[in-house]
């Protein structure tokens, strides 16, 4: 087990790990007990009852949080003809086609998500290898695959959050800064928890959310009772 700072034992102490707190007051404490001299972010990990092989509970997709993250995030668009001014008087980052392709062979990484229309996807998918580890690859599912290149840079713009289930059957997802109101905070979690419940797989027994917890940068985890979400 890593050896924890002082800091964050002296936050630990502010906490009862086995409770499971009301939203706000959970999302109180983890701003109180934010640990870091930088504005430390805040993050929820649901923990759900899903099977990531069982190709239905394999839930991925994105949402648009009505607070943003409080992150800038630079955006590489990948389109040709019309749709670069589209995407240049959406307010992209970088907007090209098979230039920026070559640059990412080169090792050129000064983005965060990538936004393509189809047509380029048969080209990006031979960097594959480079984008996929790195979880750089458009994806339709999370809307980055799309002709509407302007409605998707404006709502990344906007705070839209990727979310995917990982192999243990966890969600984590961003909802903030700590400098942000606590409200904030819960009402970004309460969009991405009605979100999941409304995706709740048909195929799922028994209790479908095991645990919620939140936490900042570097700081302990919060337990959040769900029925103080909904």
């Amino acid at each position: 087990m890593a050896k924890r700072s002082r800091n964050y034992l002296d936050a630990a102490k502010l906490i009862d790990r086995n409770k499971r707190y009301p939203l706000t007051e959970a999302v109180e404490l983890a701003k109180q007990t934010a640990i870091t001299k930088f504005d430390s972010t805040v993050e929820v990990v649901f923990r759900l009852n899903l099977d990531p092989r069982k190709a239905e509970q394999n839930l991925r997709g994105a949402i648009v949080l009505p607070h943003g993250t409080g992150k800038v995030r630079r955006v590489l668009v990948l389109t040709k003809g019309s749709k670069q001014k589209e995407a240049e008087e959406a307010g992209a980052d970088f907007v090209g086609d098979t230039e920026y392709l070559d640059k990412i062979k080169g090792g050129w990484f000064d983005f965060d998500i990538i936004v393509a229309t189809p047509d380029m996807m048969p080209e990006l998918g031979k960097l594959g290898k480079i984008l996929g580890p790195k979880g750089l690859m458009p994806n339709a599912k999370t809307g980055t695959v799309t002709l509407d290149v302007a409605k998707a840079v404006e709502e990344i713009k906007a705070g839209k959050v990727e979310y995917r289930v990982d192999k243990t059957g966890n969600i984590p997802a961003i909802v903030g800064k700590a400098s942000f109101d606590a409200d904030k905070i819960a009402d970004n979690i309460r969009i991405i928890y009605q979100t999941l419940m409304r995706l709740k797989p048909s195929t799922v027994k028994g209790i479908y959310v095991k645990n919620i917890a939140v936490s900042t940068t570097m700081g302990p985890g919060i337990k959040i009772a769900p029925d103080s979400i909904a």
